[in-house]
């Protein structure tokens, strides 16, 4: 018996350790791939830009990366005839832009070429745990078994004094700065986050007790304010969508961001609605005409 337990249990490990080899092997080889296609538009940022669970995956993006077919740069490049490179991953941050190393990938910034004419960045809120706390927040409040294990992981979200708000403007700012060495004649077009959080109270979409949604407004305001900044010291065309996405929050009639629990698209992430709004203010501001 006790040899049996012990076969059965190599055998597990086995399998295990080979599924690991395997997923880190795919990780790798995605990662170290080098991007396809004209770079008219190249796209960089975080799961704000890549769609998050807003429709099946781009054809050849990475697996960890959740970039979907309607993420507001493949909207934005259909409704421009674009050619796209689309760098944006879920949970990037702008340390990665500027310096890869995530999922083995290299700097998102190495696809801009002097030929590019479009390069539109949305990052930072991985930066400082803004998305995360809200959702960790969110099953906390639900309870239950996920909501018990979220508890233990994250006990408490971060303190604004947590936050390296100052680092995000900084590092945006150097991707800026970057696409403007790599293609000087590109338009670049810098979108702040879409509003999740209503102006005032809570609602039972987001999941969030009225002090929760309190604690994460002023997380959400510095993170616009540091993108604003970014892109005017950077000199790059601004998409307020922290602005113009007032009123179309998660608690709103015709919300452009999700609440915890969607039945589309991913918690606390734009839906398919707020990523073609986000694609229209771009091109807008980039001086393109297109009907989405």
């Amino acid at each position: 018996m006790n040899r049996s337990v012990k076969r059965i249990s190599l055998g597990v490990a086995a399998v295990v350790a080979a599924c690991t080899l395997a997923i880190v092997a795919t990780l790798i080889y995605q990662g170290r791939l080098k991007p396809s296609g004209d770079p008219q538009y190249v796209a960089l940022g975080s799961s704000y830009a890549a769609g998050l669970g807003l429709g099946d995956r781009a054809l050849g993006s990475p697996f960890a990366c959740q970039r979907s077919v309607n993420g507001y740069p493949q909207q934005l490049a259909r409704a421009t005839g674009l050619s796209l490179v689309d760098m944006t991953c879920s949970g990037s941050t702008a340390e990665h832009v500027l310096n890869g190393g995530q999922f083995f990938q290299g700097p998102q910034l190495d696809a801009v070429t002097s030929s590019t004419q479009l390069v539109t960045l949305t990052s930072g809120g991985n930066d400082i745990s803004y998305i995360g706390d809200l959702v960790a927040m969110g099953y906390h409040n639900r309870g239950g078994f996920i909501g018990k294990v979220v508890g233990l992981l994250m006990p408490a979200p971060h303190l604004l004094s947590e936050r390296n708000i100052a680092k995000v403007e900084a590092d945006i700012r150097a991707a800026i700065t970057g696409i403007r060495e790599r293609a000087p004649s590109a338009r670049i077009v810098v979108a702040t986050y879409v509003a999740v959080l209503p102006e005032q109270g809570t609602c039972e979409a987001l999941n969030l007790t009225e002090e929760q949604v309190a604690l994460m407004r002023p997380v959400a305001d510095q993170l616009a304010n540091a993108t604003r900044a970014a892109a005017l010291a950077g000199g790059a065309k601004l998409v307020d969508m922290a602005t113009i996405g007032k009123g179309h929050d998660a608690c709103a009639r015709e919300p452009w961001t999700n609440g915890l629990s969607p039945q589309h698209g991913a918690a606390f992430h734009p839906t398919q609605a707020g990523a073609r709004a986000t694609a229209q203010e771009i091109a807008k501001a980039a001086g393109y005409e297109i009907r989405l």
